[in-house]
């Protein structure tokens, strides 16, 4: 383990058809994970993650499970390679993979819970009332300050990196947003391709049963720091890691603050475990100074540990 190494956990968004693949037909120590997954839950996983369909894949009930398991298998192969985080954070649905790397949860009761926490957003808006949008090229205040102009419900989901927030709501409210964004001068509003407004109040309906299914889980205190979403501080007791964990479905995901907290307690080396390269990504524009790697297949592995072994 590296003193100062954080690993951060992919969120919605990153997967994608064949993930994993090249780890699970090289490495036992995914193999293991990705047929544990599959014995755990009521459906074929891993003919899902490799061979999608990819509207399957991407429904969130099924994502949430479909990358929580990759991660796992990620970071077992880092494991078995020697590499293990001194802390850990992840975004939004990559924060219960963060809770696993650190000790809080088994991967079983982490699967079994990314699991309903799918099934519950996506039953918390059956009719299609919410959407989310990509904000660039606007300082935070600029765009809460606009949304405050807006009726309706629609609020920031994530605080991205400096100049990119996601914006998250009712249909009508995001759209009416997207063009007062652009009239202020946000440099590309993106409309997400997604099944439901995350981390907005139109996710209320979902959190009261999340709360209950979280409470009847066992949760161990965290083993090594870890930052919650919603706080962007350090959270260790089991108490206050589920407390965080169910306001986080309908708050937002303070992505800027965690890594700057990071890094003002030294830590240099970052690493992305799981599909994909979005947090990697983020990194750069939150400070191009931070060591920021990513790992998802062999290519990306062998080029991680060349750098961090």
């Amino acid at each position: 383990m590296s003193d100062n190494l954080v690993f951060m956990f992919s969120g919605q968004g990153s997967q994608y058809v064949g993930m994993g693949k090249e780890l699970y037909e090289n490495h036992e120590a995914a193999k293991k994970v990705l047929d544990e997954a599959d014995q755990i839950l009521d459906f074929d996983l891993k003919d899902m993650i490799f061979n999608g369909p990819e509207e399957d894949l991407n429904n969130t009930k099924n994502t949430q499970p479909a990358i929580y398991t990759v991660s796992a298998m990620v970071k077992a192969v880092l494991a078995e390679n020697g590499l293990e985080p001194a802390a850990a954070a992840g975004h939004s649905l990559g924060e219960y993979s963060a809770l696993h790397a650190a000790g809080v949860l088994s991967f079983e009761d982490g699967l079994k819970l990314v699991r309903r926490r799918g099934e519950l957003m996506d039953q918390a808006d059956p009719e299609g009332k919410g959407t989310m949008a990509a904000v660039i090229g606007l300082a935070d205040e600029e765009v809460e300050a606009v949304l405050n102009q807006v009726d309706g419900i629609v609020t920031v989901a994530n605080y991205n990196s400096p100049g990119q927030v996601v914006i998250s709501g009712e249909v009508e409210a995001v759209g009416k947003a997207e063009e007062l964004l652009a009239e202020k001068g946000a440099k590309r509003v993106i409309p997400l391709s997604v099944s439901g407004a995350f981390h907005s109040p139109l996710m209320e309906p979902a959190k009261e049963e999340l709360k209950n299914t979280i409470e009847a889980v066992d949760f161990n205190d965290a083993q090594i720091p870890l930052i919650a979403n919603v706080t962007a501080d350090y959270v260790k007791e089991s108490s206050e890691i589920k407390a965080a964990l169910i306001k986080q479905l309908d708050n937002s995901v303070r992505w800027v603050e965690t890594i700057e907290l990071f890094k003002a307690d030294d830590y240099e080396d970052y690493v992305e475990v799981g599909p994909g390269r979005v947090l990697k990504g983020l990194m750069r524009r939150i400070d191009r100074s931070l060591n920021a790697y990513n790992v998802e297949d062999e290519k990306s592995l062998k080029k991680t540990l060349k750098k961090l072994k």
